[in-house]
């Protein structure tokens, strides 16, 4: 790695840059250079606990024709400012390796999530993915994802891998110390600091919490420490940190070879985007053999307690060369129910002819856009008009293209790579349905 252009990247710094309130006060990359490049200080490093919260968010699914909201949650944990740029440098050293490694493998194209190097985003993946379909139009293809994948990350073999990505028998002291971090980690609750500085679970608040140089002081800390949860599992890495990703495909380099050559051996592809994959192979007499194949072989890793497919999201499909579409079900669980019409990844449905943005991001898109506009339609005042109309039409509607962009960009980008499908008809005339909207639920008389 050429440390002095890294340590110039304008990219680099601010990303390192944080600034929400935390034990330590701030700093970047830059200023802690000296420190995160040296491995002596890394090795006797004392890493705080993770500051953890849930986070909250909607999903949105058809039941009968009628649209449903429920509400998921998923823990994230965020780091000190200077474990931060430690685990930034670190994730840095990992991925120049990981990505030399994928080559020498003949695996470079397989994970596309996280990658340094492959600059191609979810729409250039999903265009692969749509063109070799094409080029294959009678084949079978395999969607599915893994069971709470980050939880599961076993620490041994995570270990295992990083030696081996290494090239060492034992991961040196500085090495080690980062690995034992992410691995034996603490947390320490939001909702703690917020009462500590008498402050209450909401934006203003959190707002306030964060304006602060140290999220408590060093004395309020240490007459709290018993407020500190520490991680006993020998399995599971926080979400959040700025190395978590890279040591999530790392763990995954052993099992996307093994997966890759047998689907390649077979005229087929692989693609791994985190805890989702597809695998598309062209119709043999056999592909159903290879398919059950490629099953025992993930299962493989379930037994060993390494990694769980989830049932009801891995499914099969048969595409013929009409281009119609057949779900097949679950291979390995034949009556599980909920199948899905069509082939979904990457926030992407094809239903064998046409490529369309999955009908919840629309649903999670359009509803957004009514919420938004019913808040401000009831806020109307006589005197003084909607209030906010600038925010919503710069958030759901085409002016807002004019400033950072917003969803309605990101559609017409994929409507560029796809411009035979109707990738951009459902988000079509957005204006006259925001000013229904405001119509119907402004306040009368």
């Amino acid at each position: 790695m050429d440390e002095d252009k890294w340590f110039s990247d304008e990219k680099v710094i601010q990303k390192s840059k944080k600034a929400y309130a935390h034990f330590d006060l701030r700093t970047n990359v830059v200023k802690a250079r000296k420190y995160i490049t040296n491995p002596d200080k890394i090795k006797h490093h004392g890493f705080y606990p993770f500051i953890k919260y849930v986070m909250e968010y909607d999903r949105f699914h058809k039941v009968n024709g009628e649209l449903k909201v429920d509400t998921k949650k998923r823990p994230i944990c965020y780091s000190a400012h200077i474990d931060r740029c430690i685990y930034q440098y670190y994730s840095t050293l990992l991925n120049e390796k990981y990505n030399l490694r994928l080559k020498h493998d003949g695996i470079n194209n397989v994970p596309v999530a996280y990658r340094t190097d492959l600059h191609c985003n979810n729409i250039d993946i999903f265009k692969q993915v749509v063109d070799f379909i094409n080029e294959h139009p009678s084949c079978y293809v395999m969607i599915g994802d893994f069971t709470k994948f980050f939880e599961r990350i076993d620490h041994q073999y995570l270990k295992k891998q990083l030696c081996n990505l290494l090239e060492v028998k034992r991961l040196k002291p500085d090495y080690y110390a980062v690995f034992k971090s992410i691995t034996q980690y603490s947390t320490w609750d939001l909702d703690n600091f917020l009462k500590l500085n008498n402050l209450k679970d909401t934006r203003a608040d959190r707002r306030k919490l964060n304006s602060k140089s140290r999220i408590i002081p060093v004395s309020v800390f240490k007459a709290n420490r018993d407020q500190i949860e520490r991680h006993d599992s020998d399995k599971g890495i926080p979400q959040g940190s700025a190395i978590s990703a890279c040591l999530a495909n790392i763990y995954m380099l052993e099992i996307d070879k093994k997966i890759s050559d047998f689907v390649k051996m077979h005229g087929g592809m692989y693609r791994r985007y985190s805890d989702d994959f597809i695998i598309i192979l062209p119709t043999e007499e056999k592909t159903q053999e290879y398919l059950e194949q490629i099953i025992k072989r993930f299962n493989a890793y379930h037994n060993e307690g390494l990694l769980e497919l989830q049932p009801r999201k891995t499914q099969v499909f048969r595409l013929d060369r009409q281009g119609d579409l057949e779900n097949i079900g679950h291979l390995f669980e034949p009556k599980l129910n909920e199948l899905k019409r069509n082939i979904n990844f990457l926030g992407f449905s094809f239903d064998g002819k046409h490529v369309t943005l999955r009908g919840k991001t629309i649903s999670k898109y359009s509803y957004r856009r009514r919420h938004k506009a019913i808040g401000i339609a009831k806020d109307y005042k006589k005197t003084k008009g909607f209030k906010g109309l600038d925010k919503l039409y710069m958030l759901y509607s085409e002016r807002g293209q004019n400033g950072k962009g917003n969803f309605l960009t990101y559609v017409h980008r994929v409507k560029k790579e796809f411009p035979n499908d109707p990738v951009d008809a459902p988000i079509k005339n957005n204006m006259v349905k925001i000013c229904r909207t405001l119509e119907k639920y402004q306040p009368r008389g």
